[in-house]
């Protein structure tokens, strides 16, 4: 499977269910919409002016002689261009505005969507494809907007009227026209069908280009590192080949159906001339009525060639709208209940009750997994890598719904409670610590104003953060750049905790939060951890045993399986797993191994 087919939806939107879901987004601006169709309406009608003012000058002035009255003609002339040129003008700020104001609406309405969605949903789909939807399409819907669709509708307007006026004017040489209009189309229909298909794929290509381009921004150590940038380079040259394919497949049907339109034009009007010149030899119409069919029948088939560009405009927006809608009809697959149980303030009572968990299909990660934690205790969970201990703090935090079995919170059913309710009162320090590109005080706080400088200082304190921060330039108010990459791994993970405890969350979940600093600084966090972790039910992951001297009970998990659990005192007088792997680490510390 190309990466194109891998982009596409699996059932694909028709064009007028997408127009109506587009054209939803205007109705707040309805009135607005409804004053630029009338000035469009307006703009259509004095352009049509223009030809008839022509058709009135020749033959009721100029053919009678009476070239006074052409003084009258040219004023009223430059008044419709006048006021052509004011209703355009106002025309376009207006739709302008509103297409900003839906762009805006729509940018809102998928980072909303996104962050309801769970960490399955962004297991399987890369950043770049979420920054391509949120960003790229949602502007090229922008441009049809304000560049496409509206100005179709002048078109439209245009048409119509032309349409109008060639009959009134000789329906008899406007029927003559008409046989053209079949092959042209033809020509729109064959021009429409292939062209949509080569702007999807090229759709999927900037999806897969952006995400391409993050994945080696964000993993440009690893890439240098490995020597990769030539096989990266190569990966990324030839993703970049396949979007000039569809570009210049796209451009291959522009450069044949543009000049098409210039062929019927011309073919238009030597119709007019063949038979509008025999019928004026004969005296049976008049010079002006043909003049002004040439100028109209100009007219008639510039409005068709730029709704072939606009139609460029319109498919591009319209693989757009497929993979917006796509995206915001993907349901939330971690819902809130209708009836979410009351959660004001937590215990932090913890049952897990025969769990089992797997992130893909039957390959359980936790099985019949059960434990219990009371108010107040402290749990250590240990394990090799892949035994499933992080995979229960993401099943506890309801990063991913367990597949069998119960997970109670204070006797309540996580499925039962509101997700945004239960993690206000958890607070999760990882390894792989994320700050973002904000000074210190709002990363500390997240936007919780309600925490001044003090509150901030003091908890900053509480953790041994407080020292290095006060010795930065501006302190708390210091600017991190991207991912705080500014700080050393240690600092940031100091600020991670300070940022945990500053919510005063119910239960404390520590995962490998102090293997990135050194002796000395974990050395201060496990004093201060020991303090925090009173009155606190507490969970820590950690591979070095020797930091979990002060838990109430251990887990010991192994191939996602509970081997042992109880208090630290039972396992270590009971000698298996847990009294081995410590003995292990203790004799591996003092060489002996």
């Amino acid at each position: 499977m190309t990466e194109w087919e891998e982009e596409s939806l699996e059932g694909r939107y028709y064009d007028w269910p997408l127009f109506k879901r587009i054209l939803a987004y205007l109705r707040p601006y309805g009135k607005l919409v409804a004053v630029s169709l009338v000035l469009l309406l307006v703009v259509s009608v004095l352009n049509l002016a223009g030809p008839y003012l022509t058709k009135v000058a020749i033959d009721d002035f100029i053919r009678l002689g009476q070239y006074e009255g052409l003084d009258r003609i040219a004023l009223i002339y430059l008044a419709v261009l006048a006021g052509a040129f004011v209703c355009q003008f106002l025309q376009y700020t207006l739709m302008q505005y509103i297409g900003q104001k839906v762009m805006f609406d729509m940018r809102t309405q998928v980072f909303a969507h996104l962050h309801k969605m769970s960490f399955r949903f962004f297991d399987r789909n890369p950043i770049g494809k979420m920054m391509t939807r949120t960003v790229n399409d949602v502007e090229v819907l922008n441009e049809m907007l304000t560049s496409g669709l509206i100005l179709v509708f002048s078109d439209l307007f245009t048409l119509v009227g032309i349409f109008l006026m060639l009959a009134w004017l000789d329906w008899r040489l406007m029927l003559v026209v008409c046989i053209v209009f079949p092959f042209l189309y033809l020509a729109t229909y064959a021009y429409r069908t292939r062209a949509r298909d080569a702007l999807r794929k090229n759709r999927a290509h900037v999806t897969t280009l952006n995400s391409t381009l993050e994945e080696n921004l964000s993993g440009m150590t690893t890439v240098q590192l490995f020597n990769q940038e030539n096989a990266q380079y190569q990966k990324f040259a030839g993703i970049n080949r396949d979007k000039l394919k569809e570009d210049l497949r796209s451009l291959h049907y522009n450069s044949i159906y543009l000049p098409s339109i210039d062929v019927f034009s011309a073919i238009g009007i030597g119709l007019v001339i063949w038979y509008g010149g025999g019928r004026f030899v004969q005296d049976e119409v008049q010079l002006g009525v043909l003049v002004a069919f040439f100028q109209y029948l100009q007219k008639f088939f510039e409005p068709i060639r730029d709704m072939a560009e606009k139609f460029n405009i319109i498919q591009t927006a319209m693989a757009s709208s497929e993979r917006i809608f796509e995206l915001l009809d993907t349901p939330e697959d971690q819902p809130n209940p209708e009836r979410p149980h009351s959660v004001s303030q937590i215990a932090g009572n913890i049952d897990f009750e025969n769990v089992w968990f797997a992130y893909n299909k039957d390959n359980h990660v936790l099985k019949d997994v059960s434990f219990s934690l009371k108010e107040g205790e402290s749990l250590a969970i240990v394990g090799a890598t892949g035994s499933g201990k992080s995979t229960i703090i993401n099943t506890l935090l309801r990063f991913y719904d367990i597949q069998k079995g119960r997970i109670l919170v204070d006797g309540v059913p996580l499925k039962e409670m509101n997700k945004q309710d239960l993690r206000r009162q958890m607070a999760l320090v990882q390894q792989d610590v994320f700050l973002f590109s904000r000074n210190i005080m709002d990363n500390i706080r997240l936007g919780n104003t309600s925490l001044g400088l003090e509150e901030v200082e003091s908890v900053a304190q509480s953790v041994n953060s407080h020292h290095f921060i006060n010795n930065l330039p501006f302190k708390y108010e210091q600017e991190l750049i991207e991912r705080g990459s500014s700080l050393s791994m240690g600092q940031r993970q100091l600020i991670s905790f300070a940022r945990a405890l500053a919510f005063d969350p119910r239960i404390l979940i520590l995962d490998e939060a102090t293997s990135s600093v050194d002796t000395e600084t974990e050395r201060q966090i496990q004093d201060a951890i020991h303090e925090l972790m009173k009155g606190r039910t507490s969970i820590i992951i950690a591979h070095r045993l020797s930091t979990l001297k002060t838990v109430d009970k251990v887990l010991v998990l192994k191939h996602g399986e509970v081997e042992e659990f109880g208090t630290r005192r039972d396992l270590l007088q009971k000698k298996g797993t847990y009294y081995n792997l410590l003995k292990l680490q203790s004799d591996f510390s003092k060489g002996t191994v």
